[in-house]
């Protein structure tokens, strides 16, 4: 009964190491994706602005050659 006993114990460590390591995964991963999330909002002004001078820049100069 006692040798029962022992041999479950490593059994169930390997379990709850496997359930811990699932864990810490999981959690790296929201981790990184609130951070890009992060990153996305704080330059969202930033990357709207450079968006509508390229777009606007690539609009005007190509009329204005056609224009001359």
């Amino acid at each position: 009964m006692a040798e029962e006993a022992k041999s479950t114990g490593p059994i169930r460590m390997v379990a709850i190491d496997n359930m811990v390591e699932n864990i810490r995964y999981k959690s790296q991963i929201l981790v990184r994706t609130n951070k890009i999330d992060s990153a996305v909002t704080a330059s969202g002004l930033v990357g709207f602005v450079a968006g509508l001078l390229l777009a606007l820049i690539m609009i005007i100069v190509p009329a204005l050659l056609v224009v001359k």
